[in-house]
Order: structure tokens, then C-alpha cells, then sequence
């Protein structure tokens, strides 16, 4: 039985899939992943909370690349992958789709039952009260206030960033908190972030319902992730993926396809 064959099986033999989701689902939309075929840094690692709370230069760059690279992210469409994700969901076979990515593709293109473990993108907070508002309108605010930086091109880094090393920062403007003057973030967890304990506790009660796990297009190189694998394994339930590369789970799986996601997954848009 080929590979994708053997996925179909998995796939139609559980009645109750609890599904997590990587970067590796989106890199067809045009937003680039973090991880190479051997599971390393393709780049430097994201920016951690600490260094973007505790140092105004790291907040200038974060935000000044952001404001260049949110008009790709920005307009990023679902893929066949998402699509075809979404298409399992109606046919009543997942319990929960969980996804480590921050871009919101999974419910664009169709999801519902889903936790974003790592939040969205398309919205900023405040960090010192409880504002929120959404990335676009936060958009015409960074441009606002840095006009000549609305028209600088650069390649597209993974989640909405930019690569913009030869610029200097220093003079880029970040505008506060309307509401309290405080220090905004995009509302997704940082590196040296912990996920918010309720989104950990949903998931989890619904890995408990589930009769197997999916894992579609993530190494679990990141912790947040990969306790998901451990405790689906702990829990008994079978464990098949696809990705293409080495995962931090690979002993961990009943069975594993290495092929283009969308090719692996297509026979869920079979009618």
C-alpha cells in the first residue's frame, strides 16, 4: 500500500481525528516555514519576548519588518492543504483541529473547530491593559507614522516578517497604546512565551475524545507542540503524519508520509 493510500486508511478508519498543524500547511500561500528537511533553523530563530519587552531597538525592527512584510502575509489565501482540512472537518471526522500556525488560513478556508495555539496574527494587543485591535487598521498606523518605509521591498520571512538587514531602524516610529500608552504586540506567543493555559487545557480535553491523532505539515521541533504527540502516545492512540522531513515525534508515529502535503491529503477533496 503506498503511503498516501495507507493515510487514506488511517484517515477513514477513526471516526474522531484530533489534528495539529504546522507551518508546512501555509508555505503554498506564499509564507515561508522556519525548519529544514532535518528539523534545524533555516534563519535565525524568531525574536523572544524578553528582548522585544525589554529593548525599544528590537521593537523598532520587529515592527518596521513587519510593516513591510504584513503586505504579504497580509493577503495570504488557504491552499489545497487548508482546503482539504477543512473538507475532512465536514464529513464529521475531526475532533479538533489545533494548528501552531498564526495566519488564520485553517478558518478561512473553511474550519471550525479550532484552537490556534500560538494566537493570530491578525490582531495586536496591549501589554499593560487590556486592549486588542486588528493588524490591518494597526497597518495604516505604522505607515502613518513611517511613510518612507510604505513602499521598501523585501523577501518574504516566515509569520509576517521581512528581511530587511541592511536598513536602520533607529529613527522608526512605533506607535503606543491608544488606550493607555503601553507597549503593543502582535497577539501570538513569542519565543520564551508561554501559550495561555486555556488553549493547552481545550486541546488537551479534546485529544482525551479523540481516537487518533494527524499531524499535517509540522516537525514538533517546539515543545508547545510536540507534548501534543507525547500525550496522544501516553493516551494509547495511533499517530500518523505528513511532512516532508524529520520530526521531533518520528518514533512516536504509527504512520508517516513524506510527500507534498497537498498531494498526501488530497483525497479528502475527492467527493
Amino acid at each position: 500500500m503506498s503511503g498516501v493510500n495507507a493515510l487514506r486508511a488511517f484517515v477513514e478508519s477513526h471516526a474522531r481525528l484530533f489534528v495539529l498543524t504546522g507551518a508546512g500547511c501555509s508555505t503554498a500561500s506564499g509564507i515561508p516555514d522556519y525548519r529544514d528537511l532535518d528539523g534545524g533553523w533555516k534563519r535565525p530563530p524568531p525574536v523572544t519576548l524578553p528582548a522585544f519587552l525589554g529593548d525599544d531597538h528590537v521593537r523598532r525592527r520587529y515592527w518596521a519588518r513587519s510593516l513591510v512584510g504584513w503586505r504579504r502575509f497580509g493577503h495570504a489565501r488557504p491552499n489545497a492543504v487548508h482546503a482539504a482540512l477543512a473538507a475532512l472537518e465536514h464529513t464529521g471526522r475531526v475532533e479538533l483541529l489545533l494548528t501552531q500556525n498564526v495566519d488564520g488560513l485553517h478558518q478561512a478556508a473553511g474550519s471550525r473547530e479550532v484552537i490556534d495555539l500560538h494566537g493570530r496574527l491578525d490582531t495586536v494587543r496591549c501589554m499593560a491593559c487590556t486592549w486588542r485591535g486588528p493588524r490591518e487598521a494597526f497597518q495604516h498606523a505604522l505607515v502613518a507614522a513611517n511613510p518612507g518605509w510604505a513602499d521598501l521591498e523585501a523577501s518574504a520571512a516566515p509569520d509576517g516578517d521581512a528581511d530587511l538587514d541592511a536598513v536602520a531602524f533607529d529613527t522608526f516610529e512605533v506607535p503606543a497604546c491608544p488606550d493607555c500608552g503601553g507597549v503593543l504586540k502582535p497577539d501570538v506567543v513569542f519565543f520564551g512565551e508561554n501559550v495561555p493555559r486555556e488553549r493547552v487545557e481545550a486541546a488537551m480535553a479534546a485529544l482525551a475524545r479523540a481516537d487518533a491523532m494527524l499531524v499535517v505539515g509540522s516537525s514538533l521541533m517546539v515543545y508547545s507542540g510536540y507534548r501534543f504527540a507525547v500525550a496522544a502516545s501516553r493516551l494509547g492512540l495511533p499517530i500518523a503524519a505528513a511532512n516532508l522531513g524529520r520530526t521531533r515525534a518520528d518514533d512516536l508515529f504509527t504512520l508517516k508520509v513524506e510527500a507534498p502535503l497537498d498531494e498526501a491529503l488530497g483525497f479528502m477533496l475527492q467527493a
